[in-house]
């Protein structure tokens, strides 16, 4: 049989594996278990991480410090070239992410979406204008599209929205601080 001979019919049903059939068959006598101990018996089930009783591989591991991976924002990273080269903003356009899931180049609205300046090497400017709505533009992909005429709306992520900052502003400070940030600044009586 050829790779090409394979259709869904042929490939549908595979036959069971028979063990304990003679020693022709490659899974007789012990069929494939090995020899005594708890593996070879019927009912046995072992735990995922389970290592005979040495000490697991996830407690060797020294257990150090403090991480914030969890607490990161992931983000639809597109860059300008790619924009301007597909043939849906080849003429300029609104960028949103919506029109950027219709155009292929992200998967959905559930991250949000962040523009990068990056042009290509045979590119110096835009050319075209496009009126930008994400959650982050780079300096210098705002930068590239206000010289082009477009512009640029960023509407933060919700930890933005969550501390109070303007993304279009210059002035990007915190209104919203946090008690925990507030700390450090109780007036002493």
């Amino acid at each position: 049989m050829m790779i090409h001979e394979i259709t869904s019919v042929v490939g549908r049903h595979k036959s069971r594996k028979r063990v304990g059939r003679g020693r022709g068959s490659g899974v007789g006598k012990t069929s494939g278990r090995g020899h005594n101990g708890a593996a070879s018996r019927a009912g046995y089930s072992r735990k995922l991480a389970f290592e005979g009783g040495q000490m697991p591989y996830f407690r060797r591991l020294p257990k150090r410090g403090f991480t914030n991976v969890n607490f990161r924002t992931l983000f639809w990273i597109v860059n300008l070239g790619s924009i301007i080269d597909h043939p849906s903003f080849k003429n300029g356009g609104d960028i949103t992410s919506e029109a950027l899931i219709n155009a292929g180049l992200i998967r959905d609205s559930k991250r949000p979406l962040k523009i990068l300046g990056g042009l290509g090497e045979d590119r110096e400017s835009l050319g075209v204008k496009l009126n930008v709505n994400a959650a982050r533009v780079t300096a210098n992909a705002r930068k590239l599209i206000e010289e082009a005429g477009g512009s640029v709306t960023e509407t933060g992520t919700r930890r933005d929205r969550v501390r109070g900052i303007d993304r279009d502003s210059s002035d990007r400070t915190p209104s919203n601080l946090t008690k925990k940030l507030n700390r450090g600044n109780k007036k002493k009586k």
